[in-house]
């Protein structure tokens, strides 16, 4: 009897041109650290009197299906993220091209993501997966993730694999943590010792009543853009701007020495005045948990830009 490994699971992702329905080709898969999606239907205990002291049988409630998704910070694969989070790009460029995914799209594509797992052998085909969430961290050491997280409308289950032939992979050319900077209003921010950025298109589940018990649709509602930042006390530059109640443009960049670039842009950022603790002899942190809002120009809250060999994520 085989006893599956996650070593063997294999993730693939291709995007749906009809919303819960996977498309027949084009699947490709992605790596992956780990993955929480998955689907559950509870059961609601029986409440009927009348039948003695031991209850009958339990009701089945209605379906979820969601989860997150560890994947790295990489310069190709992480394109398809961006695009489930905000829409197709505008490329430019004749190689290396230039994506630039921004905020604030009206609609959001879907896809269809099919867990393999070889050994037992099952598959399970998620489909009408919106992107609820993209969240990483920027640090001194350690490896650089992105969790995505996901709305799905449902799963199938199989016992062989449903993607069928898979497109040939992107190249997994990842960015690391020391490949990273910050800066503020076109200048380097330093004495950072961490920062966390999280982008949230805060989806509404189309709950309505149907037979298969699944939802409708997710569809955006207003986004979200906030984080924190860490900083060695060396100045009052940021709590200057705290005090002020005035926006700065924060630029989050991962560069390789190949040409491959992440840059992410939070045009509009908002800090609170925050503690300044002292908390024994070392060094005084201040944490900002930032705000971002929508700019007057470029009018949007955000973009993200990454610079890489593949032509087009269309």
């Amino acid at each position: 009897m085989a006893r599956e490994q996650g070593a063997n699971a294999r993730l693939a992702v291709a995007f749906e041109s009809t919303y819960g329905t996977a498309p027949a080709s084009g699947f490709r898969s992605m790596p992956f650290a780990s993955t929480t999606l998955g689907q559950e239907q509870p059961l609601l205990a029986n409440d009927l009197l009348g039948n003695g002291r031991d209850p009958v049988a339990p009701t089945r409630d209605a379906i979820t299906a969601d989860g997150n998704v560890i994947v790295p910070v990489d310069a190709e694969n992480l394109g398809v993220w961006l695009r489930g989070a905000f829409g197709a790009p505008v490329t430019t460029g004749a190689g290396p091209y230039d994506h630039e995914f921004r905020s604030g799209a009206a609609t959001l594509p879907s896809l269809s993501i099919e867990k393999w797992l070889p050994g037992v052998p099952m598959s399970e085909m998620f489909t009408g997966c919106v992107v609820d969430t993209l969240s990483w961290t920027m640090q001194r050491a350690g490896l650089l993730t992105m969790t995505v997280g996901l709305v799905a409308q449902g799963r199938t289950k199989s016992a062989s694999a449903q993607s069928g032939t898979l497109a040939s992979a992107y190249n997994l050319v990842r960015f690391g943590h020391f490949n990273g900077s910050i800066a503020r209003d076109g200048s380097a921010l330093g004495n950072v010792e961490s920062a966390s950025i999280t982008y949230s298109n805060n989806l509404d589940r189309i709950e309505t009543i149907r037979s298969d018990g699944r939802i409708d649709g997710a569809d955006p509602t207003v986004a979200a853009l906030s984080g924190e930042i860490t900083v060695r006390f060396a100045n009052t530059t940021l709590l200057d701007q705290a005090i002020d109640g005035e926006p700065c443009e924060l630029v989050f960049t991962h560069a390789l020495a190949g040409g491959e670039e992440f840059v992410f842009t939070a045009h509009a950022v908002y800090l609170p005045t925050p503690r300044i603790p002292i908390e024994g002899p070392g060094g005084i942190r201040a944490t900002f948990a930032w705000q971002a809002a929508k700019h007057t120009s470029p009018a949007r809250m955000c973009t993200a830009v990454l610079t890489n060999d593949v032509a087009s994520y269309a």
